[in-house]
């Protein structure tokens, strides 16, 4: 039953529809209504429209719900490329239905909101394309899972519901996806497909190689990195080169400096950072991951310059007493108080945050603007369309 704000003021309850008009876009992937009091998170909606909403989810301080019916479309609205970014579909995409432009300035504000409530900052930060134009065939490295009559698909939002897919739009074209989802596969273990820079492909499963290389080469830059296919790489084909030259533009890096590479992965900035402090200088790279850390021992055999510390960040920095310079690409959950009061014993005079949640990177700004840093630039790149997700990159400096 489809109701307006005219009727009740009972509780929202799941299945019920409602007419509201979609209010400004939240962290999360869903814009903000109100129906009758109650807060409603939209999926599928745009700011400024008029929508019909089915409720997913209630608990007690608000409701989710997906935009199914559009009565009045915003501009920004276009026809989703993939068949499955719909209701009660795949839940990898959020934005499919918003022109990529209008994409990026949505993300912006994200940013602007999360510095504002959690990190107590106005700002301001443009969110810059990055290629492919057309935001579609951009991710090296997908997850799938298996469903009931044995295809591969992916979740659907919040779910543990498989939604079968015969393709991925947004997945690397030379995975060949509509490969993998033909096949008939047993069990319920995850099958995980990655492609590399240089052409080539691995199917595993279950952490097990079963098709293409067991070590796979990435070159960015002129530098070659061989790594585990179960390794964390930066997913989009242009981040590892984009990252690196912003990272490397804004560092302000010195002959013999010595830099810290927090959650340094396989080494991505280790290269590029270990040439710019030159021989007098040193790296060192922290990484907790066992793989990861493998990977790095090997590319780095010959470097003089660079110590890897096997370990997490809590763990190791505490050990390092010297640091002109630190560097910091930490998982979606930022990098933490516990964290932050290390770097700030530390004090180095720059700190350069690479950042894939603006939430998370706005709660650590915070803690570092009072600790005497001040937040000299930052910038997002759109290093995940079709979603929610953004890249950040933010240099903190000695006031």
């Amino acid at each position: 039953m489809e109701t307006n704000g005219s009727h009740s003021a009972e509780r929202l309850v799941i299945g019920q529809k409602v007419t509201v008009d979609i209010g400004a876009i939240a962290h999360g992937g869903h814009c903000v209504a109100r129906f009758e009091g109650q807060v409603i998170f939209v999926r599928y909606g745009i700011p400024g429209e008029k929508a019909v909403v089915e409720i997913t989810a209630v608990n007690s301080k608000m409701a989710r719900g997906d935009a199914i019916e559009i009565i009045q479309a915003s501009e920004h609205r276009v026809e989703a490329p993939c068949k499955y970014a719909v209701p009660g579909g795949c839940g990898g995409c959020d934005f499919q239905h918003i022109d990529l432009g209008y994409q990026r300035i949505l993300k912006a504000e994200v940013i602007k909101d999360q510095f504002a409530r959690l990190g107590g900052m106005e700002i301001e930060c443009a969110v810059l394309a990055v290629e492919p134009s057309d935001g579609l065939h951009w991710r090296t490295r997908m997850d799938f899972a298996i469903g009931d009559s044995g295809h591969i698909g992916l979740y659907s939002h919040r779910s543990n519901d498989v939604i079968e897919i015969d393709d991925c739009l947004i997945a690397d074209s030379t995975m060949e996806v509509a490969s993998l989802t033909s096949r008939k596969w047993n069990g319920d273990d995850r099958i995980e497909a990655g492609s590399t820079s240089t052409g080539q492909v691995n199917i595993s499963r279950a952490g097990r190689s079963i098709s293409g290389p067991t070590q796979l080469n990435e070159v960015v830059l002129g530098v070659t990195y061989q790594i585990s296919p179960q390794s964390f790489w930066q997913s989009h084909k242009s981040a590892p080169t984009t990252l690196v030259n912003e990272v490397m533009s804004k560092i302000d890096l010195r002959e013999g400096d010595v830099v810290c590479d927090l959650y340094g992965g396989v080494g991505l900035f280790t290269a590029a950072l270990a040439a710019a402090v030159g021989p007098t200088g040193k790296v060192h790279l922290i990484e907790s991951d066992r793989r990861a850390v493998g990977d790095a021992m090997k590319i780095f055999k010959g470097y003089k310059n660079v110590e890897i510390h096997p370990g997490s960040v809590e763990s190791q920095l505490p050990k390092i007493s010297e640091v002109d310079v630190l560097l910091l690409d930490p998982p979606r959950t930022g990098a933490g108080e516990e964290v932050i009061t290390v770097m700030n014993r530390i004090k180095p005079r720059t700190i350069l945050y690479v950042s894939c949640d603006p939430a998370s990177l706005a709660r650590d700004a915070k803690l570092l603007l009072a600790s005497g840093y001040r937040m000299d630039h930052i910038v997002g790149f759109d290093l995940f369309p079709m979603t929610q997700h953004v890249e950040c990159v933010a240099r903190f400096t000695l006031e």
